[in-house]
Order: C-alpha cells, then structure tokens, then sequence
C-alpha cells in the first residue's frame, strides 16, 4: 500500500528524473510522479526507454501515461510496472490544446465510457494501483451530478484511486497555464466527492501552497498532492515532512546540494547538460538572504560550455 497523504503532482517539463532525484533529498517520504508520457512516446518513438528512466532512490514513484487507445494504454502500463514503477497514473486533466489534439487529458472527461473501458485494460494488465487524475468538469460540463456520474463511472470500470484537481477545465480560450489560475479552486466539491464515495481514495490537488492548507483539507480527503509550490519553494518540503512524518531528519540546505552532487557528476560524465540539471534548484533559497544572487548565477553560468560542478559551488557563495 502507498503512502498517498502526501504527493507532489505531475508537470510537465518540470518534474523529470533530475528534479525528482533532487526532491526526494528534501523529502524521503512523498510520493512522486512523473511527467505524463503519452503512449505514442513509448510505443512508436525513438529510444523509449529514455522516458521510462528513473532512479531507484526517486521511489515510491508513480508513472503518469497520456492516451485514449485501451490496448496501447495496457501495454504501456504493463512496461512501467516491468521496470519497477509503484503506480500507473492516466491523466484526464491536462487542458492543454496538444493534448486535446491527440485525444488525451482533460477533454476524456466528455468519454466516460472511454476512459472506464481504458482504466478496465489497464488494471487487467499489472498487479501494482492504476489511479486516475482529473478535474471537477470540463467547459460547460461542470455540475456535480456530472463530475459524480464520472466518478461512479470510472469506480465501475475498478479504479479505487482519483486525484482531483479542484478547478474546471476551460478547453476553450485558456491556455493550460490560465488553467491553472483563472478558473476558481472548489475544494467543496472535492469534499462532497468523498462523502458520497467514502469507500474510494480521493487526493486533493490544485492551489496547495501552505501546511494550512493541507491540514485545513485533510478532515475531508485521503491525501493532497502538491504541484507548483514544490517546484518554485521545493525546501518547503521539509516543512511538510517535520509536520506529518515527524521521524524523518530535516536536511539544511546547503547539505541538499551536498547530497545532489555526486548525482550531478554521474549525469555530467553521461553527456547531461548542467542546466538541464540546475533549472531545478534554482528554487531552493527562496526567501533566503542571497537566493537572487544564487539564481542568477546558475542561470548565467550554468548553460555555458564545459561548465562544471565548481558552477554549483560558486553560486553557493551567494547565499
């Protein structure tokens, strides 16, 4: 069984291996997610094994897939749970007009038949969870007699696990980062969803940036999952770790980049870009005497050729 109290969310272009590597330093006990890779990327791309890459060390580690073919859904399931994965994730969330496009994310919600029949493929094809993740409705299907249907749906087709995004997607006229922030968070309506499927897992995402908020959420809910907090503020972290995992040890810092760079050497001698690397701490001493300072160094620095580790211990200076 999965700790799934706590869990930082799934976005893209953020949270790849390196990223992923470097927060779990922070936080030893969170569940973490990968980026959505779409079922095209692994079953006709180029080297895909590349996308299905991680650390051990990351782990419990989720694999978030983007599809809408049952067959090809199931065997990319079948494949992250084969090179060690904890979770499967479908996402039927995501708002964005590439995904709309390829028939996967946020617009599934309008096929609920659909996306029970991808689910049933899927949890018939591997033993470890298969979870879904979407949001409180779509355009202008966005009642709670629509979300519930859905919801009932998808528990039929024998998924047990939903993390809810408590925002409506806007497929028209936003872009996906307006979908983030215009259409207003209703944690009421994910509430409601659990007191009417006591029996299911229901995780809370969308807007938590604050132990406040968690704790202000958690009465009603399984879990919350945390998405841009964790990428922008990821040493806020450790906050949430001292909170709900008392035992673990809270690591400064300056020890975080200690840790992370023997990480960064390994991936540098693999022919890893630095930047590729650093874009990901650059965060780290937000709110810090020196943390600008520390960001500018990185970003001007690190992209330069042949830079190396000393980048990382120069920019330490600042701060």
């Amino acid at each position: 069984m999965l700790n799934r109290l706590i869990s930082i969310a799934p976005m893209m272009d953020w949270t790849d291996r390196h990223d992923r590597f470097f927060l779990r330093i922070i936080a030893p006990n969170v569940l973490l997610y990968t980026e959505m890779v779409t079922t095209g990327a692994l079953l006709q791309g180029k080297n895909p094994e590349r996308f299905l890459e991680f650390d051990p060390f990351e782990q419990p580690l989720a694999l978030q897939l983007g599809g809408s073919n049952p067959k090809d859904l199931a065997e990319c399931a079948r494949r992250g749970e084969w090179v060690g994965y904890d979770e499967i994730n479908l996402n039927v969330g995501c708002p964005s007009d590439r995904v709309k496009a390829g028939k996967f994310g946020a617009c599934l919600m309008l096929e609920k038949d659909l996306v029970a029949e991808c689910l049933s493929k899927m949890i018939s094809a591997v033993k470890i969870p298969v979870t879904v993740k979407c949001r409180i409705g779509v355009d202008d299907q966005d009642s709670y007699e629509h979300l519930n249907d859905f919801i009932q749906t998808i528990a039929q087709a024998g998924c047990q696990v939903f993390i809810i995004h408590a925002r409506k997607a806007w497929l028209k006229g936003l872009s996906p980062k307006q979908n983030r922030e215009i259409p207003p968070l209703q944690y009421s309506v994910v509430h409601r969803i659990k007191q009417d499927f006591p029996n299911l897992t229901i995780i809370l995402n969308g807007g938590i940036s604050s132990l406040d908020i968690i704790e202000a959420n958690l009465p009603y809910v399984d879990g919350v999952m945390i998405g841009r907090e964790a990428y922008h503020n990821p040493y806020f972290l450790t906050a949430v770790e001292q909170r709900f995992y008392p035992s673990t040890s809270i690591i400064d810092r300056k020890a975080v980049i200690e840790k992370f760079i023997p990480y960064i050497e390994n991936q540098l001698k693999d022919g890893v870009k630095l930047s590729n690397i650093t874009r990901h701490i650059l965060g780290l001493f937000h709110g810090e005497v020196g943390a600008r300072q520390f960001r500018r160094y990185l970003s001007e620095n690190a992209p330069l050729t042949n830079s190396g580790i000393n980048i990382i211990k120069e920019a330490l200076h600042y701060v």
